[in-house]
């Protein structure tokens, strides 16, 4: 081919005009097919958003019936078909684009973020979790080494690290959302102050309160990050099952908390989840006593009252969870579980705070191990009350 001569170049050539018309025909047809899709899919959202509309007065008119008078069969009918309509709308609303939520119009614009094609949003989606798992490995890595080397820079690259790895998920979670995960509420807003908090850990200038905090501080982003990885390779393995069975979203993903779906096998993960919510709050109330330092700055404060939120937000959201899975008829036990917890953290508290006090690091280890043994015990005893009530309501 590279010997060619005149002769052979022009014939080339006249093969590649036909070529390039076969080219643009094709990309005709692709051009005028786009315009048919953009078409369809107004069609659809116009469509869509009749059906809705109709629904809703129809529903507002069953709910005035019900006042009226008694339930007549058809309005029981009716509103078993509405509600198996409004799921069938859902399906094809998660086919259709959406529009970017506010946080997305301001980091990205208008760009258009909806994935269309299901192939693609699964791989999407299998790349947030995979990006989570090498992230939380190299922060635990990071964690361990600012343990035993005392260097400012490393220390900078692991905060540097967190920041924009928040940066990053709270992005990746608002496309998510676009393209039907439903991850909501306090999870995603707990990302949110988590970028907060690495940021403001960012600016916290080296003084003698950073030098007091930092391994409490590294101890903690070990131990999350390997929470974090516990999490990761049991909710993959229960929400595939799960989807597998049509329990569970195509596009739900692993998460930092506790979800309603992990109740069942993924029990046993609430102690180490627990004991993560109470590290935070002993990091907040260590950084309350370091606020009142001489060479404190605002830094100090600011991140105490941030880890309260995060402490106070994740236990209340995971008590929140227990209920649900729990019938009416015991969610006292949920009260009782709640009042044994605080009772705990108030003894995991006292006793971090008074470890230099304590004869050697043996009898801490021993403490430590003692609440985590109770608060398992508490769990299982939990477990037990609800099999046992879902058993009575069988038999009934």
């Amino acid at each position: 081919m590279n010997n060619m001569d005149i002769s052979e170049c022009v014939k080339e050539w006249e093969d590649l005009i036909v070529d390039y018309k076969r080219l643009e025909t094709i990309n005709k047809d692709y051009a005028t097919k786009l315009e048919e899709v953009g078409e369809l899919q107004a069609s659809c959202l116009k469509e869509l958003n009749h059906q809705r509309y109709r629904m809703s007065i129809m529903t507002n008119a069953l709910k005035r019936m019900e006042k009226k008078a008694t339930k007549d069969e058809r309005v029981v009918n009716l509103e078993k078909e509405i509600m198996k309509r409004k799921a069938m709308l859902y399906e094809i609303e998660a086919t259709l684009p959406k529009q970017n939520s506010l946080y997305l119009k301001v980091i990205l614009g208008n760009v258009n973020v909806s994935i269309l094609n299901k192939n693609d949003k699964f791989k999407y989606k299998d790349e947030y979790e995979k990006f989570k798992l090498i992230l939380s490995a190299i922060a635990f890595v990071l964690a361990i080494a600012n343990l035993y080397i005392d260097f400012r820079p490393l220390q900078l690259i692991l905060i540097f690290l967190l920041v924009w790895y928040y940066c990053t998920l709270t992005i990746r979670e608002s496309i998510l959302k676009v393209n039907g995960s439903r991850i909501k509420g306090w999870w995603r807003l707990h990302h949110f102050v988590s970028t907060v908090v690495a940021g403001i850990l960012l600016i916290w200038p080296q003084n003698q309160s950073w030098e007091e905090f930092k391994h409490t501080f590294m101890w903690f982003i070990a131990y999350i990050s390997v929470v974090q990885y516990m999490q990761f390779r049991y909710q993959s393995g229960v929400l595939y099952r799960l989807k597998a069975l049509g329990a569970r979203h195509n596009m739900d993903i692993t998460i930092e908390g506790f979800h309603s779906w992990m109740w069942r096998g993924l029990s046993y993960l609430l102690p180490f989840l627990f004991g993560g919510y109470i590290f935070q709050l002993y990091i907040a109330y260590t950084l309350y006593h370091l606020s009142y330092n001489p060479d404190a700055t605002w830094q100090v404060a600011a991140l105490s009252m941030s880890f309260l939120l995060l402490g106070i937000g994740n236990t209340v959201t995971t008590f929140l969870v227990i209920p649900q899975k729990l019938n009416e008829q015991v969610t006292y036990l949920a009260v009782l579980f709640l009042l044994l917890h605080c009772c705990n953290m108030y003894t995991l508290l006292n006793t971090m705070y008074k470890k230099n006090h304590l004869r050697g690091a043996l009898k801490l280890r021993y403490k430590l191990r003692a609440i985590a043994y109770r608060l398992s015990n508490e769990i299982a005893v939990l477990d037990q009350k609800w099999r046992q009530n879902k058993y009575d309501a069988k038999q009934e």
